[in-house]
């Protein structure tokens, strides 16, 4: 009986999302290959040819040997991860289809650490981004740590609050992509009802010129800090690195009174400044998310964490949704413990040459944002220095993790 109904699940089984081959994985295969041989020549040759006599022949040698041979390994690294390059489609509409108004909640954590290194503006634009993925409002929650412990972001994030009633159904009428105010009213003409856009445009100058303007100043009006409850906590801040915690809820959408100026419900919002005391290691953005983790626990406690830095915006608003396609497939989704995506760098020039774009480790997939399970938080993030996060992600897959790379 249990082996027929177990045939019977998996002839009515439907994937969720389908798994192809890259095209032109061989011509690939035949170019690495050749490059391979060229640098075993090239090896080769210094090894033989070695020279004997002459010292500073010996350490030019030398020299050019090594870094021969780090770019070698680095070309190895690149091209192992491409090696059987595969892509991931998946298939949003039978999500919705099967799970409906069952889909799970979503935490969206953005850390900032200085808001003169980045500036409330910016991370402004991203808390916005997160807020308007094309996901059930009330079951989206976007948390900001600001590891700066600055009343600037949090005036910033009151803003931000205000302005989402506006922008949320603004992205949701006309489907705006680049949900990132900025990035949209930077490139976008005006497609849709123009009135309407001239109008959300210039809330959004008006927002962003009082931001710009407090944070050139460097002090919060009285009349405004008046307005909002929470500046009172930074009467007892004695500095960025000697404070209590401050958490402030600024949009509680598990309330019937978070709703935009259409009446439909927002994301929930919250403002984060761990605690922070001078004779105790704060650790660094490792720290920020473990208090993230531990504080959305007990707000929200989504079991799905989406990661994102505050410089950050979506390009595509359906990104929460292609991942729980992965996520949620009945046959391969428990054996995903995170799903990543690649980042892309924009204002570039086409001809850059120092690398700062990083084009190489983007193709390569090496530098990603990850959405996470709770479930899989079993031990505190312990990444503290740029580059180990990779490493980190590669201990959990030692451990039993898998991961997926969408596109």
């Amino acid at each position: 009986m249990l082996c027929e109904e177990r045939e019977m699940a998996k002839k009515e089984y439907v994937p969720l999302f389908e798994t192809r081959k890259v095209k032109g994985r061989i011509l690939f295969r035949c170019i690495a290959a050749s490059i391979f041989l060229g640098i075993c020549f090239i090896i080769m040759y210094r090894i033989r040819y070695f020279p004997v006599g002459g010292k500073a022949e010996r350490w030019t040698w030398i020299g050019l040997f090594l870094s021969e041979l780090w770019f070698s390994f680095y070309w190895l690294l690149t091209t192992v991860c491409r090696w059987n390059a595969v892509i991931r489609i998946p298939f949003i509409h039978r999500l919705s289809q099967r799970f409906g108004k069952e889909l799970p909640g979503i935490d969206i954590f953005v850390c900032t650490a200085d808001p003169l290194i980045e500036p409330p503006s910016l991370v402004v634009n991203t808390v916005l981004s997160m807020m308007a993925y094309d996901y059930p409002p009330e079951k989206l929650s976007v948390y900001l740590s600001d590891d700066g412990g600055s009343n600037l972001t949090f005036y910033a994030m009151l803003e931000a609050a205000n302005f989402s009633k506006t922008w949320l159904p603004f992205c949701k009428k006309f489907q705006v992509e680049s949900t990132s105010p900025e990035a949209y009213f930077r490139t976008a003409s005006e497609l849709v009802n123009v009135q309407e856009w001239l109008s959300v445009k210039k809330l959004y100058e008006d927002m962003k010129m009082r931001i710009e303007t407090t944070t050139k100043l460097n002090q919060i009006p009285e009349y405004i800090q008046k307005q909002h409850k929470g500046f009172r906590e930074w009467d007892f801040v004695l500095s960025k690195h000697d404070h209590q915690t401050i958490l402030q809820i600024l949009i509680d959408g598990r309330g019937t009174n978070a709703a935009d100026i259409e009446g439909n419900p927002l994301p929930t919002l919250v403002y984060l400044a761990r605690e922070k005391r001078p004779q105790y290691h704060h650790h660094f953005k490792a720290g920020s998310m473990n208090a993230l983790i531990r504080v959305s626990s007990k707000i929200t406690n989504a079991p799905i964490i989406l990661n994102v830095d505050c410089d950050m915006y979506s390009n595509n608003s359906k990104t929460i949704k292609s991942s729980l396609c992965i996520f949620m497939d009945e046959e391969k989704g428990d054996e995903i413990g995170y799903v990543q995506f690649p980042q892309c760098f924009y204002n570039l020039t086409k001809n850059e040459i120092y690398g700062s774009s990083l084009r190489v480790l983007l193709q390569a997939g090496i530098l990603q944002k990850k959405i996470i399970r709770r479930v899989r938080l079993i031990s505190p993030v312990s990444y503290e220095v740029s580059g180990s996060l990779c490493i980190a992600s590669l201990s959990k897959q030692n451990q039993g993790w898998m991961s997926i790379k969408c596109p």
